[in-house]
C-alpha cells in the first residue's frame, strides 16, 4: 500500500481509504477493518450521520485495540443527527457538540481530519471556521477539511482563514470517478494551487464500474442498485447504452491484466491532486481487492482508449452536484 501526502500538510494517508457509509454492521465492520489494516490501509473515513451515528460507534469499536498513532480517522459534521433545530448545520453550537459526540463514539481523544460535510448557507462562514480553529487549538482535531464544496466556497474559506489567522483546510471530499468528473474544471485547479488534496468518494460509481451490471440483464440480487440503495442510482446510470460502454471497459481492463475495480480506482489515483480513493465494502474480500489498485499506473494509451469509450456519458459540468444535503452518500 502506497501513501500520499494530503494537500500542503505533512499528513500521510493511504492511497486507498476504507469508508463506512454502508459498512457499519457490527460483525462485518470489524472483519473488514481488520482486513483493511492487513492490506496496509491506514485511513478510515466516516461521518456522524452514517447510520444515524452507528457507523462511528462501530468503527470506534473496530479500531479500539489498534495503536491509535498507526491510523488516520476522518469524520464529518453538518447533517442532522437529532430532531432539534441545532442538531444540524455548521453553527458553533452544533460543531462543538457534534465533535464531542464523534470523539465519544470513536473512542478517541482526537480526530485526525474533521470535515464540513456540506456548505452551510445559513451560518456565517467565519463562525464555522472559528469553531474548527478552536477545536484544532484544543487538540481535539488535527486538520480540517470540507466535502462537496464548490470552488467558490473553498476560495472564500481560504481567503477568510488567511485574513483571520485560522487553520486552512487541507482536504476536499468530492465524488469523482470515470464518469463523474465535475471537479476537474474548477475545483482541482484551485485546490492544486492552494495546497488542498482530494479524498474522493465513489471511485466505482456506486458499483457501476465494477462490471456487475450488464446490458439486457436483470440487476444482480443483493446489489446496491437492486436493494435498499436503489434510490441513489440515477435512472440514466443503468441504461443499456451506459452499461454497454462500461462493459467495453472490461476489455480494456482485461488487456491490461486488471479487474474492473482495479482499473477504475487506478484511473482516479492517476490525478496528482487526488490523495486517496475512499472505498466501501460489505465483505473483507472486497476491501482486499480494492487495496490491490494502489500503485497501479495506467499509460496514456489506456487512458485515451477509456475516454473514447466513455466520452458520451461523462459528466463534466461543474454546476452539477451529486447529491442534495439530505442524500448522505459521501
Amino acid at each position: 500500500m502506497k501513501h500520499r501526502i494530503l494537500g500542503r500538510s505533512g499528513l500521510k494517508i493511504s492511497e486507498i481509504s476504507y469508508g463506512s457509509w454502508i459498512s457499519y454492521t457490527e460483525g462485518s465492520a470489524e472483519k473488514i477493518a481488520r482486513e483493511a489494516l492487513d492490506q496496509g490501509i491506514t485511513t478510515f473515513d466516516t461521518a456522524d450521520v452514517y447510520g444515524g451515528t452507528r457507523a462511528e460507534a462501530v468503527l470506534g469499536r473496530a479500531l479500539e485495540n489498534v495503536r491509535r498513532e498507526s491510523v488516520v480517522i476522518s469524520t464529518k459534521v453538518f447533517s442532522p443527527v437529532g430532531p432539534g433545530p441545532n442538531d444540524r448545520g455548521l453553527s458553533r453550537k452544533h460543531i462543538m457538540e457534534a465533535a464531542h459526540g464523534s470523539l465519544r463514539r470513536l473512542k478517541t481523544d482526537y480526530i485526525d481530519l474533521y470535515q464540513a460535510h456540506r456548505f452551510d448557507e445559513q451560518t456565517p462562514l467565519a463562525e464555522t471556521l472559528r469553531a474548527f480553529d478552536d477545536l484544532v487549538r484544543q487538540g481535539k482535531v488535527l486538520y480540517v477539511g470540507v466535502s462537496e464544496w464548490t470552488a467558490a466556497q473553498i476560495s472564500e474559506a481560504l481567503e477568510l482563514a488567511d485574513r483571520m489567522g485560522f487553520d486552512r483546510i487541507i482536504s476536499n471530499q468530492p465524488q469523482y470517478n470515470l464518469v463523474w468528473r465535475v471537479i476537474e474544471e474548477e475545483v482541482v485547479p484551485l485546490c492544486a494551487r492552494e495546497g488542498i488534496g482530494q479524498m474522493v468518494w465513489s471511485p466505482l460509481a456506486q458499483g457501476l464500474l465494477t462490471g456487475k451490471y450488464l446490458p439486457g440483464q436483470a440487476l444482480p440480487a443483493g446489489s446496491r442498485a437492486a436493494g435498499a440503495a436503489a434510490s441513489q442510482f440515477s435512472s440514466a446510470a443503468l441504461t443499456d447504452d451506459v452499461l454497454k460502454r462500461v462493459a467495453e471497459l472490461g476489455e480494456v481492463a482485461a488487456d491490461l491484466g486488471l479487474s474492473m475495480p482495479q482499473l477504475a480506482i487506478a484511473w482516479v489515483l492517476r490525478n496528482p491532486n487526488v490523495a486517496t480513493a475512499i472505498v466501501g465494502a460489505t465483505r473483507p474480500e472486497q476491501i482486499a481487492q480494492s487495496a490491490t489498485a494502489s500503485g497501479i499506473e495506467l499509460d496514456d494509451e489506456a487512458v485515451e482508449r477509456i475516454d473514447r469509450i466513455l466520452e458520451p456519458i461523462i459528466e463534466r459540468d461543474p454546476r452539477r452536484t451529486p447529491a442534495q444535503p439530505t442524500d448522505y452518500r459521501s
